[in-house]
């Protein structure tokens, strides 16, 4: 009788945890259909109101001041984020600071971007009367229309949502949302005409992955000067050994009396070389060298390298001016080191 009686309980426990992993998803499920549905309720929003907010910011002479409370300064201090990294300068302003002091933050070479989903909060319309007597463009994101700040601002976007996310209709879900593409949609809209490139994207981003793919330069990290392995023609297979042991990086360069690179000498080619039995004490290394070798030149990417070096199947390429005189090398662990990869 117990153990039926534990066989019913492990039963129920199962169905249970069942039906409780079926109401979680159902929920989280509802969450994303109501956001999506305040997302695609912005396309209609994407109006005259929406291209003269555009052409204020993008004839800003100075910076882009973006104000939000609450969830909303959360929003709108990534929304600067966003601005600032795609050639549009922005920073974020915190309104309650802002009646304290940092309201000299802004100029009258300015754009203010104001974010209230209410458009009544406090510490946003306290400032209002300021920011207008600076005569800077007010264009503002709510969710009211007909509200203090929609109703005062040079320009009103509506990022009105049907409902909010939260069963609650009270913790700001599917209006922070919408707030958010919309100041994503402002953010690239502005890119576009701008004629902002991957490269200006780079220079804003130099300690990012893309920054260092698209900035990183050859010379930037290859061996230069006394760290450079190389012989001279009349070196022999020993003197190259040495050489490569004594620089660390498996390879050495050949190069005439002028420095220019006549080959190269890797430590695959040694293993080679010792199968034929070769008197390494006498034999010259030109011999057995790979004639030229691949090469690059020091304003190539880091990335272009890279290419080079898969393509090829290669660890190391020797560094050359037009004039293939030896200028340095890369091996695949300096790439690596930079984070190109």
């Amino acid at each position: 009788m117990k153990v039926i009686n534990l066989i019913n309980i492990k039963t129920i426990i199962n169905i249970m945890s069942i039906l409780d992993a079926h109401k979680l998803k159902t929920l989280g499920l509802a969450v994303i259909q109501t956001e999506a549905q305040a997302v695609a309720a912005l396309a209609n929003r994407i109006n005259e109101s929406f291209v003269k907010a555009c052409e204020y910011m993008l004839n800003c002479k100075g910076r882009i001041v973006v104000l939000g409370m609450g969830k909303s300064g959360h929003i709108a201090g990534k929304i600067a984020a966003t601005l600032a990294s795609t050639g549009s300068p922005a920073f974020f302003v915190h309104p309650g600071e802002a009646s304290h002091g940092d309201l000299g933050m802004i100029t009258a070479q300015d754009v203010v971007l104001a974010l209230s989903n209410s458009g009544e909060t406090e510490e946003i319309l306290v400032i209002l009367p300021l920011i207008k007597r600076l005569k800077v463009p007010l264009i503002s994101l709510t969710g009211n229309p007909f509200s203090t700040l929609a109703q005062t601002a040079t320009v009103n976007i509506d990022v009105s949502v049907e409902k909010e996310a939260c069963p609650l209709g009270l913790a700001p879900t599917a209006s922070t949302t919408a707030t958010l593409v919309m100041g994503d949609a402002l953010a690239v809209a502005l890119l576009q005409v701008k004629g902002f490139s991957a490269d200006d994207f780079a220079r804003s981003h130099p300690g990012g992955r893309l920054g260092r793919r698209l900035l990183l330069k050859v010379n930037d990290i290859m061996h230069t000067d006394s760290a450079i392995p190389s012989v001279p023609m009349a070196a022999t297979i020993r003197d190259a050994v040495i050489e490569m042991t004594r620089k660390g990086l498996g390879v050495t360069a050949i190069v005439n009396s002028a420095k220019h690179v006549i080959g190269i000498f890797t430590d695959g080619d040694l293993r080679r070389t010792l199968d034929k039995l070769i008197d390494l004490h006498n034999t010259q290394i030109i011999e057995v060298m790979t004639a030229q070798g691949k090469t690059i030149t020091p304003d190539c990417l880091a990335v272009e390298a890279l290419t080079l070096m898969q393509t090829y199947k290669i660890t190391v390429l020797l560094v050359v001016d037009e004039q293939q005189q030896l200028q340095g090398v890369l091996h695949l662990h300096d790439i690596l080191r930079a984070g190109v990869v």
